[in-house]
This record gives C-alpha cells, structure tokens and sequence, in this order.
C-alpha cells in the first residue's frame, strides 16, 4: 500500500508540473492578470494535482523513512523528462538521458531498502 501511495503522490506531483506549464502557454501572448490567471482550468488542476499529491506525501512519510521515501521522488525527473520529450515536443540530449539512467538506477537501489 505505500508503494501505491508514493507512486500516486509522484503521478500527481508530475500531473501538477505538466498543468502549470499548458497553464504558462495558455497565458503565452497575453498581457498576464491574476483574473486571467484564476480562470485558467490548467492553473486549478495544477493546484489540485499538487494539494492532493501533498497529502498522499504525508501518508508516504507516516510510513517510510524520509531518507528512503525522498529520494523515491526522483522518478519525477524521469517522468517529467519523459513527458518534455513526448508531449511538448523538447529535445532532451544524450547527457540528460544518461541522467535519467543514473536517476533510475539510484531509485532501483534506495528502493532495495525499503
């Protein structure tokens, strides 16, 4: 059950990440407001995405070690990474993939711990 609920707290954390940037694109051209800002449908998923993804953190910590559970968080480089590449088109060179590799590789062996 905390596995489930760490992986959550990432998805969410990183649907939280992807919001606020189709949030920053949507105001792109435009004189930014903070009326603007609060009728932005991203912008309020983004926010809900986060606060969700904050409690679920709080459940990951009643459970695991922090020192174990935070560096679980990685997998938000990786999945953001993956997204950036995918969905808005960016180009991620060699070094970053090599990253995402150690990043993986980090979380494999702090998750042989837990």
């Amino acid at each position: 059950m905390t596995f489930i609920l760490l992986i959550a707290a990432c998805l969410l954390s990183c649907l939280g990440q992807i919001a606020q940037k189709f949030a920053v694109e949507s105001f792109r051209g435009r004189d930014m407001s903070i009326g603007l800002a609060l009728r932005s449908g991203w912008l309020w998923l983004a926010l809900a995405s986060l606060g969700f993804g904050l409690l679920l953190w709080l459940f990951v910590l009643q459970r695991l070690e922090v020192g174990i559970a935070y560096p679980m968080l990685s997998l938000n480089f990786v999945l953001i990474t993956v997204v950036a590449h995918y969905l808005f088109k960016e180009s991620i060179d060699r070094r970053h993939w090599m990253g995402v590799v150690l990043v993986i590789s980090g979380v494999v062996l702090l998750g042989q711990q837990a």
